[in-house]
């Protein structure tokens, strides 16, 4: 199955904080909150959705394509990409620019303040799904710049193509009336709890309405796993226990991988959703969004661990 992974593209610049942000934080002075934390450690790594989404789809034995805009500075990502066997020939440079950057500082508490600059994304519109010399069999768009999100809406729609819809942070960015036409026309919704309610807020739209209004809704829950609406039934998805936990930085993308993948090959509801929640914590465990790696045997065998597949990973191992 063809897959297209629209999105972000974009390094992470990834500090690490050794206090808690709340013992810095004065409830009654918000209003003219001003805090500098002194990191002890960055680095910079690879990161953005789409290419997160497609690291994982790839790890599991996809060839996705990614879909996007970056900067001169590129090059070095796009042959590590190229060297996992995600398919880079629709990304654009554009001159002039770098490539969008996030900038996220995370405490003991593994809380995040984060901040992300646009950079080569705020051209995402340049590329199109009309280009395309074959017609994808499902598209990921996932948070970039709002115009282009809603552009490839537009054109999942006119085209015909089934899409999932991943509005994620941009919830806070996007128009009612694009999230509304994102969720309606969606293939697929993926949020996670929080999002889900500002998603009813900013659409108008009630919890009901949004699961009777695409084909399956997954809403990632943290530590507690994940609900996956599908089939007018609920299917609740435990988390796999973490051997350490390092960044949870990619990890919703790692689930969303996991997770598609296993919908690519036919699985059904909890199966699928339990290769998130493994691929979620495979990310968890190391510092960076494409840094964890496994082969699909290794995959496969962590897997059985924790959950009876009764064989159907094994279509992973051919």
């Amino acid at each position: 199955m063809s897959i297209i992974c629209t999105g972000s593209i974009a390094y992470d610049y990834l500090m690490s904080f050794p206090g808690y942000f709340r013992d810095h934080i004065i409830p009654d002075r918000l209003d003219s909150i001003s805090l500098s934390f002194l990191v002890d450690s960055m680095v910079r790594q690879r990161g953005g959705n789409a290419p997160n989404i497609a690291y994982t789809l790839a790890l599991l034995g996809a060839r996705p394509t990614v879909m996007g805009t970056v900067g001169e500075d590129f090059e070095d990502y796009r042959a590590w990409l190229d060297s996992k066997g995600i398919d880079t020939s629709e990304i654009k440079v554009i001159p002039g620019k770098y490539t969008a950057s996030f900038f996220a500082n995370t405490d003991l508490a593994k809380n995040q303040i984060s901040s992300f600059y646009a950079g080569a994304m705020a051209d995402a519109t340049q590329v199109s799904l009309r280009s395309l010399k074959n017609k994808p069999e499902l598209v990921i768009i996932s948070p970039n710049d709002p115009a282009a999100m809603d552009q490839y809406v537009l054109e999942c729609h006119e085209l015909g193509i089934p899409y999932l819809y991943d509005p994620s942070q941009q919830v806070v960015r996007v128009s009612s009336e694009e999230l509304c036409r994102g969720v309606q026309g969606a293939h697929s919704l993926f949020v996670n709890e929080y999002e889900f309610e500002l998603l009813q807020k900013h659409t108008c739209m009630d919890r009901q309405q949004i699961i009777d209004g695409v084909g399956f809704l997954v809403v990632t829950l943290g530590a507690k796993g994940a609900a996956v609406y599908a089939e007018g039934r609920r299917f609740d998805v435990p988390s796999v226990p973490p051997r350490a936990i390092l960044d949870p930085t990619g990890v919703g993308d790692a689930f969303r991988g996991g997770f598609v993948r296993g919908y690519l090959l036919g699985l059904d509801w909890v199966t699928c959703g339990q290769m998130g929640s493994l691929a979620a914590t495979y990310c968890l465990e190391t510092q960076g969004p494409q840094e964890h790696n496994y082969t699909p045997a290794q995959f496969v065998a962590r897997y059985r661990e924790h959950f009876d597949d009764g064989g159907k990973l094994d279509v992973l191992l051919t």
